[in-house]
Protein backbone atom coordinates (compact mmCIF):
# COMPACT_ATOMS: atom_id res chain seq x y z
CA UNK A 1 0.00 0.00 0.00
CA UNK A 2 3.04 2.28 0.53
CA UNK A 3 4.85 1.86 -2.78
CA UNK A 4 6.79 4.79 -4.32
CA UNK A 5 5.19 7.25 -6.08
CA UNK A 6 5.34 10.34 -8.49
CA UNK A 7 3.02 13.57 -9.15
CA UNK A 8 3.31 16.01 -11.51
CA UNK A 9 5.14 19.26 -11.22
CA UNK A 10 4.78 22.04 -14.40
CA UNK A 11 6.98 24.73 -14.80
CA UNK A 12 5.75 27.80 -16.40
CA UNK A 13 7.04 29.46 -19.66
CA UNK A 14 9.31 31.77 -17.21
CA UNK A 15 10.63 29.23 -14.68
CA UNK A 16 11.38 26.30 -17.77
CA UNK A 17 14.67 27.51 -19.19
CA UNK A 18 15.93 27.89 -15.47
CA UNK A 19 15.32 24.15 -14.71
CA UNK A 20 16.57 23.02 -17.74
CA UNK A 21 19.44 24.24 -17.24
CA UNK A 22 19.75 23.23 -13.96
CA UNK A 23 19.48 20.03 -14.81
CA UNK A 24 21.52 20.15 -18.11
CA UNK A 25 24.43 21.55 -16.16
CA UNK A 26 23.85 20.45 -12.15
CA UNK A 27 23.74 24.15 -11.15
CA UNK A 28 21.96 27.59 -11.85
CA UNK A 29 23.37 31.19 -10.69
CA UNK A 30 21.00 33.47 -10.19
CA UNK A 31 22.27 37.20 -10.43
CA UNK A 32 20.57 39.71 -8.09
CA UNK A 33 18.25 37.46 -6.72
CA UNK A 34 18.02 39.08 -3.69
CA UNK A 35 18.99 43.13 -2.29
CA UNK A 36 22.65 42.76 -1.59
CA UNK A 37 22.11 45.42 1.59
CA UNK A 38 19.83 41.88 2.94
CA UNK A 39 23.24 40.00 2.57
CA UNK A 40 25.23 42.58 4.57
CA UNK A 41 22.85 42.80 7.36
CA UNK A 42 22.90 38.81 7.68
CA UNK A 43 26.41 39.07 7.71
CA UNK A 44 26.74 41.11 10.61
CA UNK A 45 24.36 39.86 12.35
CA UNK A 46 26.25 36.54 12.61
CA UNK A 47 29.68 38.55 12.92
CA UNK A 48 30.21 38.01 16.49
CA UNK A 49 29.12 34.10 15.91
CA UNK A 50 32.05 33.72 13.36
CA UNK A 51 34.53 35.32 15.61
CA UNK A 52 34.00 33.30 18.36
CA UNK A 53 33.45 29.97 16.67
CA UNK A 54 36.22 27.22 16.59
CA UNK A 55 38.39 26.30 13.20
CA UNK A 56 36.68 22.82 11.76
CA UNK A 57 38.36 19.95 12.62
CA UNK A 58 39.64 17.33 9.77
CA UNK A 59 40.00 17.06 6.05
CA UNK A 60 36.57 17.25 4.72
CA UNK A 61 35.29 20.10 6.54
CA UNK A 62 38.96 22.05 6.40
CA UNK A 63 40.95 22.84 9.19
CA UNK A 64 41.17 26.97 8.08
CA UNK A 65 36.99 26.82 7.79
CA UNK A 66 34.52 27.87 10.54
CA UNK A 67 31.04 26.88 9.84
CA UNK A 68 27.84 26.58 12.21
CA UNK A 69 24.29 26.06 11.60
CA UNK A 70 21.28 27.16 12.94
CA UNK A 71 21.03 30.24 11.18
CA UNK A 72 17.29 30.83 11.40
CA UNK A 73 17.37 31.56 15.32
CA UNK A 74 20.53 33.74 14.61
CA UNK A 75 19.50 36.37 12.33
CA UNK A 76 15.88 37.21 11.74
CA UNK A 77 16.43 38.44 7.96
CA UNK A 78 16.85 34.44 7.11
CA UNK A 79 13.52 33.25 7.14
CA UNK A 80 12.99 35.33 3.97
CA UNK A 81 15.91 33.93 2.08
CA UNK A 82 14.74 30.39 3.11
CA UNK A 83 11.38 30.62 1.83
CA UNK A 84 13.04 32.78 -1.32
CA UNK A 85 9.89 32.64 -4.26
CA UNK A 86 12.17 31.16 -6.94
CA UNK A 87 14.58 28.33 -4.58
CA UNK A 88 10.89 27.52 -3.00
CA UNK A 89 9.40 27.12 -7.01
CA UNK A 90 12.68 25.07 -7.44
CA UNK A 91 11.90 22.65 -4.58
CA UNK A 92 8.79 22.22 -6.30
CA UNK A 93 9.90 21.74 -9.47
CA UNK A 94 13.31 19.21 -9.00
CA UNK A 95 11.93 17.51 -5.47
CA UNK A 96 7.92 17.71 -5.78
CA UNK A 97 7.96 15.11 -8.19
CA UNK A 98 9.18 12.48 -5.68
CA UNK A 99 8.04 13.63 -2.01
CA UNK A 100 4.97 14.84 -0.72
CA UNK A 101 6.40 18.20 1.25
CA UNK A 102 9.76 19.67 0.77
CA UNK A 103 11.91 20.03 3.86
CA UNK A 104 14.54 22.41 5.02
CA UNK A 105 17.86 20.22 5.09
CA UNK A 106 20.41 22.30 6.48
CA UNK A 107 20.85 26.21 6.56
CA UNK A 108 25.22 26.48 7.19
CA UNK A 109 27.27 29.65 7.32
CA UNK A 110 31.19 29.19 6.70
CA UNK A 111 33.92 31.25 6.13
CA UNK A 112 36.98 30.11 4.44
CA UNK A 113 40.04 31.61 5.67
CA UNK A 114 43.27 32.74 3.62
CA UNK A 115 45.76 29.10 3.70
CA UNK A 116 42.39 26.74 3.35
CA UNK A 117 42.99 23.95 0.77
CA UNK A 118 40.59 23.47 -2.07
CA UNK A 119 38.27 21.41 -1.11
CA UNK A 120 37.68 17.02 -1.89
CA UNK A 121 35.32 17.02 -4.98
CA UNK A 122 32.11 15.30 -3.68
CA UNK A 123 28.39 14.76 -4.38
CA UNK A 124 26.18 16.17 -1.10
CA UNK A 125 23.84 13.31 -1.93
CA UNK A 126 26.29 10.66 -0.91
CA UNK A 127 25.60 10.91 2.78
CA UNK A 128 22.47 8.85 1.85
CA UNK A 129 22.80 4.79 1.27
CA UNK A 130 20.14 5.22 -1.04
CA UNK A 131 20.54 3.68 -5.00
CA UNK A 132 21.37 7.03 -7.53
CA UNK A 133 20.23 8.63 -10.36
CA UNK A 134 16.27 7.88 -10.13
CA UNK A 135 15.62 11.09 -8.77
CA UNK A 136 17.38 14.37 -6.48
CA UNK A 137 17.68 14.16 -2.86
CA UNK A 138 18.68 17.59 -2.29
CA UNK A 139 19.87 20.85 -3.93
CA UNK A 140 21.96 23.66 -2.05
CA UNK A 141 21.77 26.96 -2.56
CA UNK A 142 25.05 28.88 -1.83
CA UNK A 143 24.13 33.06 -0.72
CA UNK A 144 27.52 35.02 -0.83
CA UNK A 145 27.99 37.73 1.92
CA UNK A 146 31.63 38.83 0.33
CA UNK A 147 32.34 38.31 -3.47
CA UNK A 148 33.34 35.09 -4.42
CA UNK A 149 36.29 34.97 -7.06
CA UNK A 150 38.43 32.04 -7.98
CA UNK A 151 41.42 33.66 -6.15
CA UNK A 152 39.12 33.11 -2.57
CA UNK A 153 37.86 29.53 -2.65
CA UNK A 154 34.44 30.68 -4.86
CA UNK A 155 32.61 26.85 -4.88
CA UNK A 156 33.92 24.87 -8.30
CA UNK A 157 31.28 23.00 -10.07
CA UNK A 158 32.10 19.71 -12.58
CA UNK A 159 29.53 21.13 -14.98
CA UNK A 160 27.13 18.36 -16.06
CA UNK A 161 28.89 16.22 -13.26
CA UNK A 162 24.89 15.27 -12.15
CA UNK A 163 24.56 12.91 -15.55
CA UNK A 164 28.00 11.31 -14.85
CA UNK A 165 27.90 9.89 -11.46
CA UNK A 166 29.81 6.98 -11.97
CA UNK A 167 32.77 9.17 -12.43
CA UNK A 168 34.95 11.24 -9.95
CA UNK A 169 37.14 14.74 -10.34
CA UNK A 170 40.22 12.68 -12.07
CA UNK A 171 37.55 11.79 -15.08
CA UNK A 172 35.88 14.50 -15.54
CA UNK A 173 36.26 18.14 -16.97
CA UNK A 174 38.30 20.45 -14.79
CA UNK A 175 35.55 22.54 -12.67
CA UNK A 176 34.29 26.26 -12.94
CA UNK A 177 34.85 28.51 -10.13
CA UNK A 178 31.09 30.19 -9.47
CA UNK A 179 32.33 33.74 -9.17
CA UNK A 180 29.32 35.88 -7.73
CA UNK A 181 29.15 38.76 -5.30
CA UNK A 182 26.27 39.46 -2.54
CA UNK A 183 22.94 39.39 -3.89
CA UNK A 184 23.20 36.48 -5.80
CA UNK A 185 22.53 32.75 -5.55
CA UNK A 186 24.29 29.58 -6.64
CA UNK A 187 21.78 26.70 -6.72
CA UNK A 188 23.55 23.03 -7.41
CA UNK A 189 21.65 19.65 -7.30
CA UNK A 190 23.11 17.19 -4.98
CA UNK A 191 23.77 14.77 -7.56
CA UNK A 192 26.47 17.17 -8.73
CA UNK A 193 30.02 17.15 -7.84
CA UNK A 194 31.78 20.00 -6.57
CA UNK A 195 33.95 21.50 -3.61
CA UNK A 196 35.27 24.91 -2.11
CA UNK A 197 38.04 26.35 -3.64
CA UNK A 198 41.25 26.91 -2.11
CA UNK A 199 41.53 30.37 -0.08
CA UNK A 200 45.23 32.32 -2.15
CA UNK A 201 43.51 36.05 -0.99
CA UNK A 202 44.21 37.79 2.09
CA UNK A 203 40.62 37.91 3.45
CA UNK A 204 38.26 35.11 4.49
CA UNK A 205 35.43 34.53 1.90
CA UNK A 206 32.22 34.06 3.68
CA UNK A 207 28.27 33.16 3.11
CA UNK A 208 25.74 30.50 3.96
CA UNK A 209 24.30 27.74 2.17
CA UNK A 210 20.51 26.53 2.43
CA UNK A 211 19.55 22.96 1.37
CA UNK A 212 15.97 21.95 0.73
CA UNK A 213 15.38 17.60 0.66
CA UNK A 214 12.67 15.55 0.09
CA UNK A 215 10.69 15.33 2.61
CA UNK A 216 10.66 11.48 3.82
CA UNK A 217 14.80 11.70 4.26
CA UNK A 218 16.42 12.25 7.89
CA UNK A 219 17.97 15.77 7.22
CA UNK A 220 21.67 16.97 7.41
CA UNK A 221 20.84 18.91 10.36
CA UNK A 222 18.79 17.92 12.92
CA UNK A 223 15.90 20.28 12.49
CA UNK A 224 14.23 19.71 15.77
CA UNK A 225 16.68 20.15 17.75
CA UNK A 226 18.17 23.02 16.23
CA UNK A 227 14.63 24.66 16.46
CA UNK A 228 12.44 23.16 19.38
CA UNK A 229 8.86 23.70 19.92
CA UNK A 230 9.90 26.74 22.29
CA UNK A 231 11.69 28.44 19.51
CA UNK A 232 9.31 27.21 16.62
CA UNK A 233 6.13 28.34 17.66
CA UNK A 234 7.16 31.93 16.92
CA UNK A 235 8.31 30.94 13.01
CA UNK A 236 5.10 31.68 10.48
CA UNK A 237 3.26 28.26 9.98
CA UNK A 238 5.24 27.96 6.25
CA UNK A 239 8.36 27.89 8.03
CA UNK A 240 7.70 25.56 10.91
CA UNK A 241 6.26 22.83 8.07
CA UNK A 242 9.79 23.85 6.43
CA UNK A 243 11.72 22.70 8.97
CA UNK A 244 9.61 19.91 10.28
CA UNK A 245 6.71 20.86 12.11
CA UNK A 246 4.86 18.68 9.31
CA UNK A 247 3.88 15.38 8.43
CA UNK A 248 4.63 13.61 5.53
CA UNK A 249 2.27 11.26 3.86
CA UNK A 250 1.70 8.76 5.32
CA UNK A 251 1.93 9.37 9.07
CA UNK A 252 6.07 9.65 8.52
CA UNK A 253 7.51 12.26 11.24
CA UNK A 254 4.16 12.09 13.95
CA UNK A 255 4.12 12.70 17.53
CA UNK A 256 1.89 11.03 19.12
CA UNK A 257 -0.09 10.39 15.82
CA UNK A 258 -0.60 13.72 14.96
CA UNK A 259 1.16 16.20 12.90
CA UNK A 260 4.32 17.68 14.92
CA UNK A 261 2.57 21.14 14.63
CA UNK A 262 0.35 20.61 17.51
CA UNK A 263 3.24 20.76 19.32
CA UNK A 264 3.65 24.38 18.15
CA UNK A 265 0.42 25.52 20.02
CA UNK A 266 0.66 27.67 23.69
CA UNK A 267 -0.13 24.47 25.56
CA UNK A 268 1.57 21.28 25.12
CA UNK A 269 -0.42 18.56 23.87
CA UNK A 270 -0.50 15.47 26.17
CA UNK A 271 -3.20 13.14 25.35
CA UNK A 272 -4.26 13.04 21.79
CA UNK A 273 -5.91 10.71 19.38
CA UNK A 274 -4.51 8.97 16.41
CA UNK A 275 -5.57 10.39 13.08
CA UNK A 276 -4.76 8.84 9.58
CA UNK A 277 -2.83 11.25 7.51
CA UNK A 278 -2.65 9.15 4.11
CA UNK A 279 -2.47 9.71 0.27
CA UNK A 280 -5.74 9.44 -1.77
CA UNK A 281 -5.18 6.59 -3.35
CA UNK A 282 -3.74 4.55 -0.12
CA UNK A 283 -6.95 5.80 1.19
CA UNK A 284 -9.07 5.09 -1.46
CA UNK A 285 -7.18 1.75 -0.84
CA UNK A 286 -8.15 1.63 2.83
CA UNK A 287 -12.02 2.51 2.34
CA UNK A 288 -11.87 -0.14 -0.56
CA UNK A 289 -10.30 -2.88 2.15
CA UNK A 290 -13.26 -1.55 4.62
CA UNK A 291 -15.88 -2.49 2.53
CA UNK A 292 -14.91 -5.95 1.65
CA UNK A 293 -14.04 -6.60 5.53
CA UNK A 294 -17.30 -5.65 5.89
CA UNK A 295 -19.20 -7.36 3.37
CA UNK A 296 -17.65 -11.18 4.44
CA UNK A 297 -19.16 -10.10 8.11
CA UNK A 298 -22.19 -10.00 6.66
CA UNK A 299 -22.06 -12.84 4.69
Amino acid sequence: MYAMQTRAVLASAEEMPLIDQLKADGYLVLRGAVDPRAMHEIHDDLRDRFARTPFCKGDFYGTKTKRFGALLKRSPLIADIALHKMVSRVAELVLGPHCDRVQLNLTQALQIHPGEMTQAPHRDQDMYWAPKGAMEYLFNVMWPFTPYTAQNGATRIYVASNHRLELGAADLPPPIAIEMDPGDALIFLGSTLHGAGANRSAAPRTGMIMGYGLGWLKPYENQWLAYPPQIARHFTPELAALVGYAQHRPNLGNYEGQCPSVLLREEDPDFLEAVDDVTEDQRAALAAFKQQQTANQAA
